[in-house]
């Protein structure tokens, strides 16, 4: 565990380091927000990745994310779901 994670004094706050990335999708930036958990609820979910917006806004509505044991691979999940459907903004 990180030095940081000893300032989580119970699981149920969940805290968590967050990691920032910036990708672009033609010419729309979406920020990746990687959240690093110091104890997830699922073991090997340590990492969540999110991006600021939403594709698919005129049909439903879909913010991509992505969850792995690796930031690498929730980070690929995520990007991967971006690439999914179109942004529509």
């Amino acid at each position: 565990m990180k030095d940081w994670g000893f300032a989580q004094t119970h699981a149920s706050q969940e805290m968590a380091e967050l990691h920032y990335f910036s990708i672009k999708k033609g010419e729309v930036e979406f920020i990746i927000t990687v959240k690093e958990y110091v104890t997830p609820k699922e073991p090997t979910m340590h990492f969540f990745a999110q991006t600021d917006k939403f594709t698919n806004q005129k049909n439903a509505p879909y913010r991509p994310c992505g969850w792995g044991k690796t930031m690498l691979e929730a980070l690929s999940e995520c990007v991967k779901a971006l690439n999914k459907f179109p942004y529509e903004g």
